[in-house]
């Protein structure tokens, strides 16, 4: 994995300049023809994103054929995992207490430990947010049936994701709508019934109501969906804010170089607004790879169905790549099958259980929709010069536990096999 270099943002896009000066120089001292840039998605530590790049790019060396001159970039960008969510064969996150897997808990154990405290504090650092976070780890370990404990929680958990004024986080929360998701708006009972019952469904257990000390397991989850929602603002931002003028950088001072983006979750979101946030002109970009994207299937769309004089915000994204845009989707991924419609539903949507998936429907769960030449191929199928194509990975996307699912299972040399499919980087010949 040489040359490799790191661009590390904060959450309002602004790049650590003297990494983006490292990389500019190093990759044309490299004389680099292939530049992969990998952006995380929900994450929780350095070393877990450093880890999941390795992994991922280890097959690429072999693969490459003689003419091609690698380079690799990892993106690092403040986001969030909750500790309970495991990925695939990766150690537990380095935080103070989780040098060692933790021992298997009751699902109706919603009690906030350590680890989870830590993240949250790293996440929102507000002066502010220490209180609120002790409040809610207070509320969730009693778990009162008192119907005003739990509209304190999900009061207190709508303050800690709001935007504070001047955060340029305002204008990239959505992608085919403004206004604010019903999970933070709603009635709080009925929200943490909704989240309940999504959870029980998942394991075949049997929803028992508004049972009250069973309903803080649903508040336990709008937490954690709830901060989701937080990072994926914060990816539309920095992609489009950050790493898009730093690809124009990188074109004007490298013009010959050919850049491949590949994202995953909220990475796959960070990576398309960087597309966006390219500088007119610029054609660096030859190609797009999102693994398991956490937001919309209508994202690329020219003309919404439920509303054909509206598109999604991202529509005009694939005419910037010269060359492919690929979405890598798998029905395994149950946290973009099960949990992202309900977390991404907006408030006063009239649609109901039937339209939910449909309308708020996640591309890394069933692929890109209503683009007009939009092709859907299988695992290794021949992929098209341009436009957007939609590749069914759930042949190897499948491994994972509760509460996500197959989300996290992206490293296996096929996924790098359509990185080098979509951005036509030659093969060896024994890499074929």
């Amino acid at each position: 994995m040489k040359p490799y270099w790191e661009l590390t943002f904060d959450s309002d896009g602004d790049v650590d300049a003297a990494q983006r000066g490292r990389l500019l120089s190093g990759a044309e001292r490299e004389r680099v023809t292939d530049l992969l840039v990998f952006a995380h998605g929900w994450n929780n530590d350095l070393r877990t994103a450093r880890n999941l790049y390795r992994r991922f790019f280890t097959p690429f060396a072999r693969l490459a054929g003689s003419g091609v001159r690698l380079g690799y970039a990892g993106v690092l960008w403040p986001a969030s995992r909750f500790p309970d969510e495991p990925i695939p064969d990766f150690e537990p996150s380095a935080t103070p207490r989780a040098a060692t897997p933790a021992p298997v808990r009751d699902p109706d154990d919603v009690a906030l430990d350590e680890p989870t405290l830590h993240l949250l504090a790293r996440v929102f650092p507000g002066p502010a947010d220490a209180a609120r976070i002790d409040r809610l780890g207070l509320l969730l370990q009693e778990r009162s049936a008192v119907r005003s404990r739990l509209d304190e929680f999900v009061r207190i958990v709508r303050d800690l994701v709001a935007v504070r004024e001047p955060s340029p986080a305002h204008e990239f929360g959505h992608d085919i709508g403004g206004g604010e998701p019903a999970m933070l708006t709603d009635d709080a009972v009925e929200v943490c019934e909704v989240f309940l019952a999504m959870l029980e469904d998942r394991e075949g257990r049997q929803f028992l109501g508004g049972a009250p000390g069973r309903l803080w397991r649903g508040a336990k989850e709008l937490l954690r969906q709830a901060t989701y929602y937080a990072m994926k603002r914060r990816a539309g931002a920095i992609g489009r804010l950050g790493l898009g003028p730093a690809l124009g950088l990188l074109a004007g001072d490298v013009p010959d170089i050919r850049v491949h983006l590949v994202g995953h979750s909220f990475g796959a979101r960070l990576v398309s607004y960087g597309v966006q946030g390219m500088p007119a002109g610029a054609r660096c970009v030859k190609s797009v790879t999102l693994l398991q994207g956490a937001f919309s299937h209508y994202a690329f769309s020219g003309r919404l169905p439920h509303d054909r004089s509206r598109g999604g915000a991202l529509h005009r994204v694939p005419r910037r790549i010269d060359g492919p845009l690929v979405c890598c989707y798998s029905r395994h991924d149950d946290a973009l099958g099960r949990l992202y419609p309900l977390a991404s539903k907006l408030a006063g949507d009239s649609c109901g259980f039937l339209g939910l998936w449909e309308r708020w429907g996640a591309l890394g769960f069933d692929g890109i929709k209503a683009v007009d030449g939009a092709r859907r191929v299988g695992l290794g199928a021949a992929l098209p010069a341009r436009g957007c194509v939609s590749v069914d990975a759930a042949a190897v996307v499948r491994r994972g536990g509760a509460p996500n699912g197959a989300h996290s299972d992206i490293c296996h040399e096929e996924l790098a096999r359509t990185v080098c499919a979509a951005g036509r980087i030659a093969l060896a010949a024994d890499g074929r």
